[in-house]
């Protein structure tokens, strides 16, 4: 008996063996980290172009990593922009326009699913540190939609009495938010210019925390947004001065988040992406940014407003010092990370793709051949499908033909400029500045068909057209 025994012990050994063998490993799920950064134009970091100052990390990133050249913000301003970001969805699709002011009731609806909330299923810590701007009442604050830590601040740091335009005087104080609770006052540029130290530190102590499981790390960081304020150990170091000072110092706070991601040795699991809400706010002159060469900046529908510098980097998975062109949107980022996590969509429609072909280097895909440019309300003033972007007559802001702002103060930048219908070829001009609609009837009539079926989906105010599947915003108490 006790030799019939062992042999059957010995069998089962062998059987369970070779099952192991035949069994692969599961995958660890990979670490997200998203940097989101304010007002920050195409030309802004010295790997696209700027002078008087490097960004010497986010470079090495992209020596690392992929560059996306055509790359858009889902709307050229800061709420809209966020809410599509971790959405997935056109702003107006969700409700949300424009910038939300501190007596604002609106928020993004807890009842929409952000990136956080669908990874957070899948197990992964979330946390945010930076700027929110979607909703500063305590129901619409991160720790509602699907974050597991926060700490930054609620809206744009000019949202204060400070600010140089006359009726932002009655604003009330700007607070710190660390979870639910209003936290230390920024009373002054001395206190901003603790802002991207103190929103580092977080991030950083957030992944030493979670450095055995999966996590998704959000950093929106409010600057180079003015008004601008750098700490000590970086004012007056560049030569493009106080603008100059944040974005090496915005350059410092990604190389130590990075080099935390290597001490703690989750480098190789980790996907980073680095983007920004919209471009860069050029009337204020010597305290805004670049557009790159793109027409107009910050609050517009050209290129100016909603191209934006954007690097990923995975080792090992996404390919190094590639630069790809292919035509991508931040909405596109939600579908990519599910993907990547194994987390499930949103049960409600969404307007991203999913890209992770793509991000991994298979050049054959083009997963978004078409974009659309809203602003306002829910003003379609653009469509594009490839690289022909059909522009419609609309009234909106522009930069042109105004002096720009100097030390911090704004410069003209009418709202009532009232643009032409017209038709851009992005590779031959990129700067949209040859009308070719009167050659290209055909080319017309097929962007005016994705525009009809956008306002039938989206609607249109300029047409007084209402969408059949636009969702509402969160209505909160009036302040």
């Amino acid at each position: 008996m006790r030799g019939v025994v062992c042999l059957g012990l010995l069998l089962a050994g062998a059987v369970i063996t070779t099952a192991m063998k035949g069994t692969k490993p599961e995958a660890k799920k990979p670490n997200i980290v998203l940097f989101f950064i304010d007002d920050l134009g195409y030309g802004d970091l010295s790997v696209t172009g700027a002078l008087g100052y490097t960004t010497p990390n986010l470079d090495k990133m992209a020596k690392e990593g992929t560059r996306f050249t055509n790359f858009m913000a889902a709307q050229a301003v800061c709420s809209a922009s966020r809410a599509a970001l971790l959405t997935g969805c056109y702003p107006n699709r969700v409700g949300i326009s424009g910038a939300l002011g501190p007596k604002d009731p609106t928020g993004l609806n807890p009842k929409e699913e952000t990136i956080a909330e669908l990874v957070k299923a899948q197990g992964y810590a979330t946390g945010i540190f930076g700027k929110w701007h979607l909703g500063n009442q305590e129901e619409f604050l991160p720790l509602q939609q699907g974050f597991d830590e926060y700490y930054g601040v609620p809206y744009s740091h000019d949202m204060w009495p400070l600010h140089p335009w006359q009726e932002r005087a009655q604003y009330p104080p700007l607070h710190w938010i660390d979870g639910n609770k209003p936290g230390k006052e920024i009373k002054n540029l001395e206190d901003a210019s603790e802002l991207t130290p103190a929103i580092t530190e977080r991030a950083v102590s957030f992944i030493r925390k979670n450095k055995n499981k999966p996590f998704f790390l959000y950093v929106p960081h409010p600057l180079p947004h003015v008004p601008l304020a750098a700490s000590a150990k970086f004012r007056g170091k560049s030569e493009r001065g106080i603008f100059g000072d944040v974005l090496m110092e915005l350059d410092w706070s990604v190389g130590e988040i990075m080099k935390e991601l290597k001490a703690q040795g989750l480098d190789e699991n980790t996907l980073v992406i680095f983007t920004s809400d919209n471009g860069p706010w050029l009337n204020y002159g010597d305290h805004a940014g670049s557009a790159g060469g793109f027409r107009e900046g910050k609050g517009t529908s050209f290129e100016g407003g909603q191209r934006e510098p954007t690097i990923m980097r995975w080792p090992g998975v996404v390919p190094a010092g590639r630069i790809c062109n292919k035509l991508l949107s931040a909405i596109d980022i939600l579908p990519t990370i599910a993907k990547l996590t194994g987390a499930r969509l949103p049960k409600e429609k969404i307007d991203g793709v999913e890209f992770v072909d793509l991000l991994k280097g298979d050049e054959t895909k083009t997963p978004r051949e078409t974009f659309l440019y809203y602003y306002r309300k829910n003003s379609l003033e653009a469509v594009r499908k490839g690289d022909w972007k059909l522009v419609f007559a609309h009234p909106g802001r522009t930069y042109e033909g105004s002096l720009p702002g100097k030390n911090g103060q704004p410069g003209s930048a009418p709202e009532d400029h009232q643009y032409p219908k017209a038709l851009y070829h992005l590779t031959r001009d990129p700067a949209e500045r040859y009308d070719v609609l009167e050659q290209n009837p055909e080319i017309v009539a097929e962007l005016e068909k994705i525009a009809e079926a956008a306002r039938e989906d989206l609607g249109d105010d300029l047409q007084q057209k209402a969408g059949k599947n636009n969702r509402e915003a969160g209505k909160g108490q009036k302040m």
